[in-house]
């Protein structure tokens, strides 16, 4: 089922792969995912952000590792999404995934200049795949 492998991806980018069969690519995803978060210091950065120490959080953070991870994220999701059956319209049902890869991307290039705590980003990521898994739930 399309959701439940989107929402295992939402949760940990390869999962879904996982609850898929895809069981190399999941692993490939997770390590990626790992080296990404820890070598990005992502994890850290969310802890102050969401403790309200906005400025320390952007100090912390790798944008280096960190401009590659929003795009990574929607792209596991959607990858979930789109092998968990097959009939999908591959070019249709990626653009939600596109437009949130472009937000995520976008917030972290303008995280020191956008008042609100960088997390907020994310959590939009989120709702535009959301919206994406459920305009395509049919397919």
């Amino acid at each position: 089922m399309r959701t439940i492998a989107a929402f295992f991806s939402l949760f940990m980018p390869g999962c879904g792969q996982f609850y898929n069969g895809n069981i190399f690519r999941g692993i490939v995803f997770i390590v990626i995912e790992h080296f990404d978060n820890i070598f990005g210091r992502i994890n850290h950065a969310l802890y102050l952000d969401l403790n309200g120490y906005h400025r320390e959080a952007l100090s912390t953070v790798d944008f280096q590792y960190s401009l590659f991870y929003p795009c990574f994220y929607a792209y596991c999701v959607w990858d979930a999404w789109f092998y968990a059956k097959s009939g999908g319209d591959k070019v249709k049902s990626a653009i939600p995934y596109l437009i949130a890869a472009f937000t995520g991307t976008m917030g972290t290039l303008f995280a020191s200049r956008i008042p609100i705590p960088t997390f907020t980003v994310g959590f939009v990521m989120a709702l535009i795949m959301l919206t994406g898994i459920y305009l395509f739930r049919k397919e």
